[in-house]
């Protein structure tokens, strides 16, 4: 369609035949994500306060959808960058956030990681290294007086203001300590994401949300006992970047139901659902 096409079929959103204008509604979503610039347009030159709400109805709808085949495609492609799909999960609220502009973030944060990081390191210093470089150099910390609020799963705010929940501050960590050539992975315990450096026989637990602590299988085993559970597998080792995108947005959702917000709960588990095949409950 030219410009002058979508322009008139644009403005026939303003009929007053509703089956007419719910169909041109449906004609616009079926030209896909191409067509939000033309209605950005559209929605500056408007002063009329229904169509510009029924443009940014329309933007959003098209955002999600178009978010949601990214978030499928990403997973049938084998869920190998765990980067993107952090940055997935953040363009549900700021589809404008560019992969490059979080890219850049954790380049710089790996080059200072690097700088501190010698050959020949016990895997202990390993860890003590990176922690002074992000908790102490850096400041990260848990964002505990917020905790629920959804500003805490959107990774280019935790970057910027460097406080976060459990697990978006553990996929800083685990990304930049991946990079450094470190085996550490993410272990999806009941309401606490952790990691776990895991190589040749060596097993320990690296609590991020504590500023790094450093923690046994005893201490798990006891984690777990406090809880009521039994001990399976998935308490103790390491689980998949799909794994971590789904937690992340059942924390999300989690977020809005705290807020009230059942509308975007409802659409973040539907983002959920669409890359899952099982029910799990919601956890940090």
């Amino acid at each position: 369609m030219t410009k002058k096409e979508i322009k008139a079929l644009i403005s026939l959103l303003e009929d007053e035949d509703r089956e007419v204008a719910s169909h041109i509604e449906q004609k616009i979503v079926s030209l896909g994500e191409g067509i939000i610039p033309f209605l950005e347009e559209e929605w500056e030159e408007t002063l009329d306060s229904d169509l510009q709400k029924k443009i940014e109805d329309l933007i959003h709808n098209l955002q999600f959808e178009g978010l949601m085949s990214r978030l499928v495609a990403w997973k049938e492609n084998g869920a190998e960058n765990l980067l993107e799909g952090m940055w997935l999960v953040n363009s549900y609220l700021y589809p404008d956030v560019e992969f490059s502009t979080i890219t850049k973030e954790i380049d710089q944060l790996y080059f200072e990681a690097w700088r501190h990081m010698k050959t020949e390191m016990h895997p202990y210093d390993q860890v003590k290294s990176l922690n002074n470089v992000l908790f102490r150099e850096k400041r990260f910390s848990a964002n505990t007086k917020n905790f629920h609020s959804p500003a805490n799963s959107m990774l280019h705010l935790v970057l910027e203001s460097k406080r976060g929940n459990p697990l978006t501050l553990c996929v800083i960590y685990l990304i930049l300590a991946q990079r450094l050539e470190m085996p550490v992975y993410g272990v999806n315990l009941p309401n606490l994401f952790i990691l776990t450096y895991k190589l040749d026989g060596l097993q320990f637990y690296i609590n991020v949300y504590n500023k790094g602590l450093i923690l046994s299988k005893a201490d798990i085993d006891n984690y777990i006992l406090q809880l009521n559970l039994n001990p399976i597998d998935i308490f103790y080792e390491p689980c998949s970047n799909l794994d971590i995108i789904k937690r992340a947005l059942r924390n999300l959702a989690f977020s809005f139901e705290k807020m009230d917000d059942m509308e975007k709960s409802t659409e973040v588990i539907k983002l959920l659902t669409a890359i899952s095949d099982d029910d799990i409950p919601l956890t940090r």
